[in-house]
């Protein structure tokens, strides 16, 4: 019986034919990174980087392990010992899945950066996701979702809210009152000086 994960399936790539990919929003500070380089010279790698192939490009684009694959790349003794090969384990994946296991993946173990979230979330819903689909496949909440948007500041974000209407002058309810005299603009100015 042969099992449908793809780690049993680990190939070994050449350094030049992997590329990252252009959303992984994770971010590592230079103490870890000097901890993953020893973790890597001392252990060797232990886990593959994940991968998606391009067939048009031939080149192997990375869901995760984009700082497994960096070590090598930054370091002349790890690409000798290696033979400038990579572990990879392939998954076959449309973008927005592959966008969606590496968050998963990154969610699983560290931090990302918010911009970068803010990117994902935009470019899902331009690839016609919902917030459903992003929060069940993203873990995450709602109002995660609805800040990350915010952070973008694009309207086509919001096209599926519902808002309510806004008023208007002459509507019934009257004129809009006057703001309260204890917030003046003297006073802001005072406060900030």
């Amino acid at each position: 019986m042969q099992s449908k994960s793809p780690v049993y399936n680990v190939i070994s790539v050449p350094l030049e034919k992997i590329v990252p990919n252009t959303y992984n929003p994770n971010t590592v500070a230079p103490p870890e990174l000097k901890l993953l380089y020893d973790s890597i010279k001392e252990d060797g790698y232990t886990m593959p980087i994940v991968c998606y192939y391009s067939k048009a490009d031939d080149k192997y684009i990375i869901v995760d392990g984009f700082h497994r694959y960096r070590v090598m790349l930054e370091h002349s003794d790890i690409y000798e010992r290696e033979n400038g090969m990579l572990p990879v384990s392939v998954i076959d994946k449309p973008l927005s899945d592959r966008m969606a296991s590496t968050i998963r993946h990154n969610r699983a173990r560290g931090s990302h950066d918010v911009d970068l979230m803010s990117n994902i979330v935009k470019e899902l819903h331009e690839l016609g996701r919902s917030d459903r689909w992003i929060s069940k496949h993203l873990g995450m909440d709602t109002d995660e979702i609805l800040r990350l948007k915010q952070i973008t500041g694009l309207a086509a974000l919001f096209k599926d809210y519902g808002f309510s209407r806004a008023w208007t002058p002459g509507e019934s309810g009257g004129e809009p009152e006057e703001a309260p005299d204890e917030f003046s603009e003297e006073t802001e100015e005072e406060e900030y000086v």
